[in-house]
């Protein structure tokens, strides 16, 4: 299970590209005889279980990782953009003592006083791959992998190798992905998401995939040109940075078999604009990092507008209200999720494993939704950020829907405000684009346009320079409730 596909090329297709990054250009046996140097090496160095990545993404993370699974060991992807103090708690709470990691980023490690390894003098030793993987059970952990900390201290997410594996066949199986596709890595690989889309699956593939170190509109529109780009895999933000380059035709998107957005909702305008300027869809999907992470996705041959799409073949989908009981198709309530790809628990957390996952095996994923009758699925919001006002229940994905539908706006973000006389009232929070100006009014009008009950319309907006975001590009709403409640 996942080592397997990469010494499978590297024996029998050795001399296919295998990644190409910023240093260069490299086939499937220097990949795994990379991977194998690690390997050997991480032997020598810890007798620790778990080791940690703090890796940009890059043939180096990609035989790091695969390096440390071929040493028998356990991938801990450390997310270099945390604080300190929530990298120093990733390190503790794993029980690492080893980092790999670059010079550029050394200082981060040492936030948890562990041995840091130096990529580049790791990978001078690459060794002769093994024609055999180590020993893996289905049920052992494969990567700990720590949520990004919205809210308070990351927490560890173990995943199997079965969980990992059973999700990588479903994916590829539902997107019809293929050997000859070529992948554009612009997520971070210390993501699930980035992981899975673009390591894993190019890797069992045998495919190609281009690796950004960091996030780029006009590199990514070069690479697309230069590389004949068939897939890309990206959060919302970054397609819409993609979207205000000027120089950006519908000519460049011509070899792209799939646009997939995950990570935070897609935008129903952004969706427009890709469709009617480059002529190409963008796919949405729908995860966790519980769930490995897909979940369900819109795929080329099978797709709903406004959907997340279907799930992928071994997900079971249960609606549920809050008492737990199953509803009927259309009507809205918790997502709850079964299947292979579910986690097998949160890292040393015994009660809230306890609470996030029933006793016949679904996981309670917090997200509010629905499906219709032919199976898609809908994702309608977080029931923590559900906005309560006298009684009623607002939905921010729906207002921020109606704010984004004004052309001068680009970026929203609804949250709750407590009010002592009806509970709640809703505060938007509005990003213009470059030199655009935005009256409170006109954002009235937009939501009213749009159909939104008088109720739902925001009682106060905050014109923005930006908002806060995540490393993946997500908002972060909790800081915007912090912000509106203070005092």
């Amino acid at each position: 299970m996942l080592i397997e596909s990469l010494l499978s090329h590297a024996a029998q297709t050795p001399d296919d590209i295998a990644v190409i990054d910023e240093s260069g250009r490299f086939t499937y046996r220097q990949l795994a005889g990379s991977a194998a140097g690690v390997a050997a090496q991480l032997t020598r160095l810890t007798d620790r279980p778990h080791v940690g990545l703090m890796l940009p993404a890059g043939a180096g993370y990609v035989a790091s990782f695969y390096g440390t699974l071929l040493a028998g060991k356990t991938v801990v992807p450390v997310n270099f953009l945390l604080s300190d103090r929530e990298i120093a708690h990733v390190m503790a709470d794993s029980g690492i003592d080893t980092v790999v990691t670059i010079p550029q980023l050394a200082g981060k490690s040492k936030a948890g006083g562990v041995r840091i390894v130096d990529l580049s003098e790791l990978m001078k030793t690459p060794v002769a791959p093994p024609t055999q993987s180590p020993e893996r059970n289905a049920d052992d952990m494969a990567v700990l992998m720590y949520t990004s900390g919205t809210s308070g201290l990351p927490k560890g997410v173990v995943l199997t190798y079965g969980n990992l594996q059973s999700d990588l066949d479903a994916c590829i199986e539902h997107a019809g992905l293929q050997h000859k596709h070529k992948f554009l890595g612009v997520i971070p690989l210390f993501h699930s998401f980035g992981m899975t889309a673009m390591m894993l699956a190019p890797v069992q593939l045998g495919s190609t995939v281009i690796y950004m170190a960091r996030f780029s509109a006009v590199a990514t529109l070069n690479a697309l040109r230069e590389h004949a780009v068939s897939l890309i895999f990206a959060v919302p933000s970054m397609l819409a940075a993609i979207a205000h380059l000027k120089n950006a035709r519908a000519e460049d998107f011509q070899s792209i078999y799939a646009i997939i957005s995950g990570g935070e909702p897609l935008p129903a305008k952004l969706r427009d604009v890709f469709r009617e300027r480059f002529g190409v869809m963008i796919h949405e999907g729908y995860g966790l990092t519980e769930t490995s992470p897909v979940v369900s996705l819109n795929v080329p041959n099978l797709y709903r507008q406004g959907s997340v799409g279907k799930p992928v073949p071994g997900v079971e989908v249960k609606i549920t209200d809050d008492d737990g009981r199953a509803l009927p198709t259309g009507q809205t309530g918790e997502i709850w999720l079964r299947g292979p790809m579910i986690m097998k628990g949160y890292y040393n957390l015994p009660s809230e494993t306890h609470q996030a996952l029933t006793p016949d095996g679904f996981f309670k994923t917090g997200d509010l939704g629905m499906t219709d009758a032919d199976g898609f699925l809908y994702v309608t919001g977080r029931i923590k950020d559900l906005i309560i006002i006298a009684g009623e229940k607002a939905v921010p994905r729906e207002i921020e829907e109606a704010l984004l539908g004004h052309p001068a706006v680009a970026e929203a973000a609804v949250v709750g405000k407590k009010d002592p006389g009806r509970g709640e009232s809703i505060v938007a929070f509005v990003v213009p684009r470059p030199g655009q100006e935005i009256k409170p009014e006109a954002l009235r009008e937009s939501c009213r346009s749009h159909g939104l009950a008088q109720w739902k319309i925001p009682r106060e907006f905050r014109i923005e320079k930006d908002l806060p975001h995540s490393p993946t590009g997500k908002v972060l709403k909790r800081v915007l409730t912090e912000m509106v409640n203070q005092g």
